[in-house]
């Protein structure tokens, strides 16, 4: 059935948008029922929450990847921000120095440079 055009009582019609049809290999039908002791059901369901994940998708993740990885905490997500906002202030110092000199700017970017490795080494952690 092509995705532009489907037939409608004998009649092709044009199609009006919406979520693109899935394919065969993209749905999910098949369901696997697992007994799992009351510690085992409790333990997978801290950790897909911790994961930010259902626990189907967790164990999916699981079968796939061998493991799932967690989502980026809002403290993560703040220091990343932050990472951004440094760039930002580097390409202007950049610019600085390709103006007026890399002596202008040499205490700025090594102040920048050592609030940028604090902060990669803060989200490795």
């Amino acid at each position: 059935m092509n995705s532009e055009k489907r037939k409608n009582n004998g009649r092709e019609r044009t199609n009006k948008g919406g979520r693109p049809i899935k394919g065969i290999a993209e749905k999910l039908k098949y369901r696997i029922t697992v007994k799992m002791a009351t510690e085992d059901y409790y333990l997978l369901k801290s950790k897909a929450k911790s994961a930010g994940v259902s626990a189907s998708e967790f164990v999916r993740g699981c079968i796939t990847e061998g493991g799932v990885k967690e989502r980026l905490s809002k403290e993560h997500g703040d220091l990343i921000r932050k990472l951004c906002g440094m760039a930002n202030n580097l390409n202007q110092l950049a610019r600085k120095a390709n103006a007026e000199g890399y002596v202008s700017v040499f205490v700025s970017c090594r102040t920048l440079m050592i609030e940028i490795d604090y902060l990669v080494n803060r989200i490795r952690l």
